[in-house]
């Protein structure tokens, strides 16, 4: 009975410690496996900290597409504003320049420091999404109780392939007043 009692456990340790390599390798193989799955390479310009004006270039106007373009707004939790997209969408020719304002409002009555992170869906049209002007790009501050019209003027580039018709570019607005205070 001992006998078996020491094949059970030697299994059982050898289980276990299999377990143990397979979520280590697991937990390795995490990082690259999300950068192929969320397509960071896509999106990795969009980044609060690589945000960047690209300056406006003479594109030639490609009049025979139309690409829907909508805009989604949502704040953080914790975030005490309002926030919303003049137009929740427009639809636009490759290589034709656009501004879109959008509205936020301070609903506090405290000075406020926000900023809005930008995301794509589908994640590659970022690459041709080319914003000129953007409230993103930096913080915003707000005085209590202010709202502002902020534009964003943008253009999608003629190169974007021809199977994206519709790019849906989303904001979250984020409290940033505390970090803002410590700087």
């Amino acid at each position: 009975m001992n006998n078996e009692v020491a094949v059970k456990n030697k299994k059982l340790v050898r289980n276990l410690a299999f377990v143990a390599v397979a979520m280590f390798g697991f937990g390795y193989a995490l990082v690259p496996l999300y950068d192929v799955l969320c397509e960071w390479k896509w999106i990795e310009r969009d980044r609060p900290d690589a945000i960047k004006a690209i300056p406006e270039t003479a594109y030639e106007i490609d009049v025979n597409r139309n690409i829907k373009v909508e805009f989604l707004t949502t704040l953080n939790e914790n975030t005490p504003m309002i926030f919303r997209a003049e137009q929740t969408q427009i639809t636009v020719h490759p290589g034709e320049y656009h501004t879109v304002n959008f509205y936020a409002e301070n609903k506090t009555d405290k000075p406020m420091v926000a900023r809005a992170i930008p995301s794509f869906s589908p994640a590659l049209t970022s690459t041709y999404f080319e914003k000129v002007e953007c409230f993103c790009f930096s913080e915003q501050t707000f005085a209590p109780h202010e709202g502002k019209s902020m534009p964003m003027r943008f253009v999608i580039n003629p190169a974007l392939p021809s199977d994206y018709q519709t790019i849906t570019l989303s904001y979250t607005f984020f409290d940033n007043t505390q970090n803002a205070v410590k700087k």
